[in-house]
């Protein structure tokens, strides 16, 4: 059994765009735990952010339950995530707390700060876990970096437009309905995305994304990632060996 940590920004950002692979890994029998740096509490404008943190962490822990994933927040701003040392330990912390095989984490260039940021934070925390003199509470250090991979961008392009390659998709035709589950558990935010983002049906819209993904690896429904591989982080495919025949290469 493989232990998967998935950390993405706000709740609702990993069903987007790894729920279905996180759904395939959770039924062969591995650990899958979901953590988002934020409650997302800026996500109302009818609830303060007390109450829209309260209400999007329980959406978060439905939509992880129907995985039988744990899920954890750290805790941290909504639109205040930034890479600092505070920050760091704190997802070094959490590295050293799931102890994870893997991490799957937010795409380093995107649309959002809050996701730019968390990504940085957890690649630099997964160099920092196993360094025993970089203190972050009482958890031990690990013995290794874990294996490292960036989930697509939203709408998989960079701030300018430009389509960021991936280096291969996973066939999420199997697990397509419990990812559409696991969105529409976040049920406070159709309003908010309709309001803010302008995207009037969000169920619908991950699902032509999906499929979107799809079409580019010649399947119905997929999803994107990009293993980073600069020494010393593991070259060790080690997402694409648990996932096996679902893992279908696309380079550049």
């Amino acid at each position: 059994m493989a232990r998967i940590l998935a950390v993405h920004a706000h709740p609702d950002d990993i069903e987007i765009l790894a729920g279905g692979t996180l759904a395939l890994l959770s039924g062969q029998g591995h650990a899958v735990t979901i953590a988002t740096a934020t409650a997302g509490e800026g996500g109302s404008a009818v609830h303060d952010p007390a109450q829209t943190g309260a209400i999007r962490q329980a959406e978060a822990a439905a939509a992880a339950a129907l995985i039988g994933a744990d899920y954890l927040c750290l805790g941290f701003a909504d639109l205040g995530v930034f890479n600092d040392d505070p920050s760091r330990r704190a997802v070094t912390e959490l590295i050293r707390r799931v102890r994870p095989d893997l991490v799957i984490t937010a795409s380093p260039i995107d649309y959002h700060p809050d996701h730019e940021a968390i990504s940085l934070l957890a690649r630099d925390a997964c160099f920092a876990a196993p360094v025993a003199n970089y203190r972050t509470g009482p958890l031990q250090a690990l013995d290794h970096i874990p294996a490292l991979y960036f989930m697509d961008s939203i709408g998989g392009r960079d701030r300018d437009g430009v389509r960021i390659p991936r280096h291969f998709t996973v066939d999420v035709g199997a697990t397509f309905s419990t990812k559409q589950a696991m969105l529409a558990q976040h049920r406070s935010q159709a309003d908010w995305v309709a309001k803010q983002h302008g995207i009037v049906d969000h169920l619908a819209d991950m699902v032509a994304w999906t499929r979107r993904v799809g079409r580019d690896a010649g399947v119905e429904y997929a999803e994107g990632f990009r293993q980073y591989r600069h020494p010393p982080y593991p070259k060790t495919p080690v997402l694409q060996d648990l996932l096996g025949a679902v893992v279908l290469p696309q380079e550049g």
